[in-house]
């Protein structure tokens, strides 16, 4: 005779989502993130673009910072400054505080190209912080 396991309709922990992470008793609760774009190596025009999970949840403009509270769990950071795009996908544990720079900074080229065209690509630095 087999022994079998009993049929359950479980999924894999790496694809449970948040839903399935927080009835498993591994998340619950609230986390925090905060993204700040106030480095001295920022250019200082255009604007950073960010969305959590498919929603746009603040545009930063030079020497801001924005937090938010959100569910614990997993979650898709996007920034984007309209010519580049930069996605982090993380975990947040309750209680946690996830922070992250913005950054929009020049690049070869940059202002060679803001003398003669008027316009110029800005490079975007969107990197978590470990301070």
């Amino acid at each position: 005779m087999w022994l079998r396991s009993p049929k359950t309709d479980a999924k894999p922990a790496d694809n449970l989502g948040r839903e399935g992470m927080i009835d498993a008793g591994l998340v619950g609760g609230d986390a925090r993130i905060t993204i700040r774009r106030e480095s001295p190596k920022d250019v200082g025009f255009r604007e950073i673009f960010v969305s959590l999970d498919g929603e746009q949840i603040a545009i930063l403009r030079p020497n801001e910072m924005f937090t938010q509270e959100v569910p614990a769990g997993p979650h898709r950071l996007r920034a984007h400054n309209t010519l580049f795009w930069k996605t982090h996908d993380l975990v947040l544990r309750p209680g946690e505080h996830a922070k992250f720079v913005a950054i929009n900074r020049a690049g070869f080229g940059t202002f060679g190209f803001m003398t003669f065209l008027g316009a110029s690509p800005l490079y975007l630095t969107f990197e978590r912080d470990n301070q």
